[in-house]
């Protein structure tokens, strides 16, 4: 089987993040979200350390953030791209921090997609396929939104969509 390329962390970590999905992405109100909220805009329920409705989450109307996974995209951000730095403790940075997220987060969602695909019992050639994707996907040392915009990175990330149902027939039903 051949090898893919190392993937960063794909497991959410809130810990690690500046809360840039109750800033990054607007919502309005309806089934999962209880208020509207613009983009680039603190979530209101948002306090100095994290939600202060977290575990009521679901009743109190936000069904949408449970349903929420920033596939680890959050804390690459926070940690990588911004070494650490926060929106909390400059403003300056919270634009560029969400847009940092909503770049990456694709990618992230992307990656995860075609780490179950590789998983497969797929021929060579199609094998090889999906580990150049996650490849030019990962661009080696990024440490700037800028390597994710790259036109390697997102010519691979629009073939993703068109990749993944080609792998239909080569998916088994359980026993």
């Amino acid at each position: 089987m051949q090898q893919g390329p190392d993937l960063p962390d794909l497991t959410p970590d809130c810990a690690s993040c500046a809360a840039l999905c109750c800033v990054a992405y607007p919502f309005d109100v309806g089934a999962e979200f209880a208020l509207a909220k613009a983009t680039d805009s603190p979530c209101p329920n948002l306090c100095a350390h994290s939600c202060s409705i977290h575990d009521t989450l679901t009743p109190d109307g936000f069904a949408g953030c449970v349903a929420y996974s920033c596939a680890g995209a959050g804390q690459r951000v926070t940690q990588v791209l911004f070494d650490g730095e926060s929106w909390r403790d400059d403003e300056d940075l919270l634009s560029h921090m969400t847009y940092a997220l909503r770049v990456l987060r694709p990618i992230h969602e992307a990656l995860l997609i075609l780490r179950e695909a590789s998983n497969l019992p797929i021929p060579a050639p199609v094998r090889a396929r999906c580990v150049a994707l996650m490849a030019a996907m990962c661009p080696q040392d990024a440490k700037s939104i800028w390597d994710f915009e790259a036109h390697e990175v997102q010519d691979a990330l629009a073939e993703v969509p068109q990749f993944i149902p080609s792998l239909a027939s080569y998916v088994t039903a359980p026993h």
